[in-house]
């Protein structure tokens, strides 16, 4: 007996990292248990995490997962990318994660992230015509109809590739340019939400290769008066969940001395392309925090000022941005703000 297990890992390619897999033939009966999964080596000169003299690099299993394509017993498998001496690889941002993740865990962070994504038809976006641009944005985002929703398909058979996986995908939706759609992952612990929104970029990359169409991160896939592509960020703590001092603080914190810069520079490459106070953005270079204003940095959600409790969005990550980045980056940010502030 023998079952295929999918071993997927992120390359060093930059400034936007791939994902890769390759199939490992697994004797005996089926295994989701991700201990029971070997590490695996592979050539690392091919995707920009070695050089030819010395290209082995190891995959280290960390989440697995039923593989809903293949079906039966068969797994995806994320892995970390160490060297061969088992440190990790300078491209292993989960490894960054790991220890942030382990110093706030008191606080209960949770995220949910919100990926938008375009899909492609050769050198153009699905649904612009030939040589030309379709109608002005206005009535794409949550439409409904052939003239104006494009791709449906394709999102609904990753959606359910999704859940068969046991992914905490939580909707899905058409964005405001045609071709371009999100699906929210979470809420989930930071390693949680990472780890799957990784899975559910590979697996819109897979679902999208049966259509012969592509998916892409990119932030402004088409140029001019059109939408871009984000990844916004929900985040809260217990502390947020309980009150609205402690948002307040979140907030302020993501604000004060190099914080918007440090932040909006890791937030995916192109991000000044995006983020150019229109479309829904705000200026990639000026920070701001307001109550549902999409116009702003990080946004408050009406309801969250209502019940005076809840969680903030971060609307500034890129579509293409690293979930282990974003996630790090906040929880650094606005535990440590929280810890100081006795707001725990």
């Amino acid at each position: 007996m023998t079952f295929k297990a999918e071993y997927i890992w992120i390359d060093g390619t930059e400034p936007t990292a791939k994902l890769r897999s390759k199939t490992k033939i697994m004797p005996g009966a089926p295994s989701s248990d991700v201990a029971q999964l070997p590490v695996w080596g592979f050539d690392g000169s091919s995707t920009s995490q070695a050089e030819g003299h010395a290209s082995d690099r190891v995959l280290k299993p960390v989440f697995t997962c039923p593989d809903p394509i293949r079906g039966g017993g068969d797994v995806l498998v994320l892995c970390e990318v160490f060297d061969i001496d088992m440190t990790p690889h300078a491209s292993n941002t989960r490894a960054l994660l790991r220890p942030f993740s382990e110093r706030f865990a008191g606080q209960e962070a949770i995220f949910g992230i919100e990926q938008e994504y375009t899909f492609f038809d050769g050198h153009r976006p699905l649904g612009f015509p030939e040589g030309g641009f379709p109608a002005a944005q206005g009535g794409y985002y949550c439409g409904v109809g052939a003239d104006e929703i494009f791709g449906r398909e394709i999102v609904e058979k990753h959606l359910d590739n999704c859940l068969k996986a046991g992914l905490g995908i939580s909707g899905i939706n058409a964005e405001v340019m045609p071709g371009q759609w999100e699906f929210q992952v979470g809420p989930l612990s930071p390693l949680e939400v990472s780890d799957q929104l990784w899975i559910a970029r590979w697996l819109l990359y897979r679902t999208a290769e049966d259509f012969d169409v592509s998916a892409t991160l990119d932030p402004k896939p088409v140029k001019g008066d059109w939408n871009g592509a984000g990844a916004h960020t929900n985040f809260s703590t217990r502390a947020m969940r309980e009150g609205y001092d402690a948002i307040i603080t979140a907030c302020e914190s993501l604000g004060e001395g190099s914080k918007p810069m440090d932040h909006v520079k890791n937030y995916g490459a192109g991000i000044d392309d995006r983020l150019t106070g229109l479309h829904e953005t705000a200026p990639w270079n000026e920070y701001s925090y307001g109550v549902s204003d999409r116009g702003a940095s990080v946004r408050i959600p009406w309801q969250v000022e209502q019940d005076r409790k809840g969680y903030i969005e971060d609307r500034r990550p890129n579509a293409n941005v690293d979930p282990y980045v974003v996630t790090r980056l906040i929880v650094d940010t606005c535990c440590t703000a929280l810890e100081k502030a006795g707001q725990v």
